[in-house]
């Protein structure tokens, strides 16, 4: 190690927080958990700082997926947290899912995105709405670990018009025939159980919507393809083409029926528990922001003072924990509302919009206080920066969220639709 790395190394010690440590407990929203979720957060905590925290940079320079985090997630028994008990799981609550996921995300987005579909993904449509047998098939291989799902719903032609699908469902005898085109699939790439949408070919727009399982790789489904891509690094998204696949009558997940709108409904409502750890992702990655840029400002000394005395810099710390706080409210709303497994759809999506685009004040702002080391990549904040931004496209993007918040408040539904 050369005098320069060693300097650079002392200094970013010196700054960059090692332990983590939360508002204790019995103060502000911390005091409204129970003592066993409070131990839930630190043993998230642990993990993070201990095992992902020295990986993330590496996942993000490699786009490799972080296995390891999986690893070591599951050893420090969070992995199956949310699975029911009847599954192998713990059977916690997305409240704590979301606990958990926001800790992980505090030092490492990817991992927590990795982690993510364990507690709060497509499991959870599989258990509410699949059969008894589907369940006890496939989510005990989530909770040991074993299995990795992802959710194809985007296409080219069809990202938040999400109706507007043209991957097919076509009865065929017992079963039907999977025949179409799906992008963006986060980890669909590693992925060996997938939920896909589709329509029936005889139905267009909302109706006729269904979805249905695919396990492992089946004749007919292409090889996945992936592209670089800005944040999120070691979490790649999949574009995968499904040609004519044999889908059995038991992994059916939605039937497509061409005159019912039901599919189109469950398709925005299944989401909602991502949804609300999308929420969660966020506010970890910008309180993980906010511990660097503190910890920095404490520490960095210009004019003869330490940067923490400054009135400006002051003001924008109190402005992003603000922003913090507020989104960590809106997030426990939404996941502790709503019935039949899926949280309320007003809570999830003002609880999503305000934590992704406040994850980009945070983490801009946290570069700016950090200067010339907050855009180097040898620190973190650069990375948190640009992990941050895919967040308020993933899982519904600011612009859909404002509309659908908007037709609720006014009481109509305005079609984007042109004609």
């Amino acid at each position: 190690m050369t005098g320069a790395d060693r300097f650079l190394d002392i200094e970013r010690d010196s700054w960059e927080p090692v332990h983590l440590d939360p508002p204790a407990p019995e103060t502000g929203m911390w005091a409204e958990l129970t003592d066993d979720q409070n131990e839930l957060r630190r043993r998230a905590r642990d993990v993070a700082v201990q095992e992902l925290r020295p990986w993330a940079a590496h996942w993000d320079e490699t786009e490799e997926f972080p296995r390891r985090s999986l690893e070591a997630v599951r050893d420090a028994g969070l992995l199956d947290l949310c699975i029911p008990e009847e599954y192998g799981g713990q059977g916690k609550s997305l409240l704590e899912g979301c606990i958990v996921v926001e800790e992980l995300a505090r030092v490492c987005l990817s991992s927590a995105m990795a982690v993510q579909p364990y507690l709060n993904g497509p499991w959870r449509a599989i258990h509410e709405l699949g059969t008894d047998e589907l369940s006890h098939r496939l989510l005990p291989g989530v909770a040991d670990g074993s299995r990795h799902f992802a959710i194809g719903m985007s296409e080219p032609g069809a990202g938040s018009a999400g109706t507007d699908l043209r991957t097919e469902i076509r009865p065929d005898g017992d079963g039907f025939r999977l025949t179409g085109f799906k992008a963006w699939m986060t980890g669909g790439s590693v992925a060996d159980t997938m939920i896909v949408f589709g329509r029936h070919p005889d139905s267009e727009g909302p109706y006729g919507i269904g979805a249905v399982v695919i396990n492992g790789r089946p004749e007919g489904m292409r090889e996945p393809e992936t592209d670089s891509k800005m944040g999120i690094r070691g979490v790649p998204e999949a574009a995968i083409r499904f040609d004519d696949v044999w889908i059995p009558r038991e992994d059916v997940l939605i039937d497509p029926v061409a005159d019912s709108k039901n599919g189109a409904r469950i398709l925005v409502q299944q989401f909602n528990p991502e949804r609300c750890g999308n929420a969660a992702m966020c506010i970890g990655l910008a309180q993980g922001a906010l511990d660097a840029s503190t910890g920095y400002l404490r520490t960095r000394q210009q004019f003869g003072r330490r940067l923490s005395e400054f009135q400006g810099l002051q003001w924008k710390v109190a402005d992003m924990a603000l922003d913090i706080e507020m989104a960590r409210m809106l997030m426990w709303r939404a996941a502790r509302s709503g019935v039949d497994g899926f949280p309320d759809q007003w809570s999830t999506i003002t609880a999503k919009l305000h934590s992704s685009e406040m994850v980009q004040r945070v983490t801009n702002n946290a570069i700016q206080m950090l200067g010339a080391r907050g855009y180097s990549r040898r620190w973190p904040v650069e990375r948190m920066f640009r992990d941050g931004r895919g967040l308020a496209i993933g899982g519904g993007t600011a612009e859909v969220m404002r509309n659908m918040i908007a037709g609720t408040v006014l009481g109509t539904r305005t079609s984007q639709r042109r004609g």
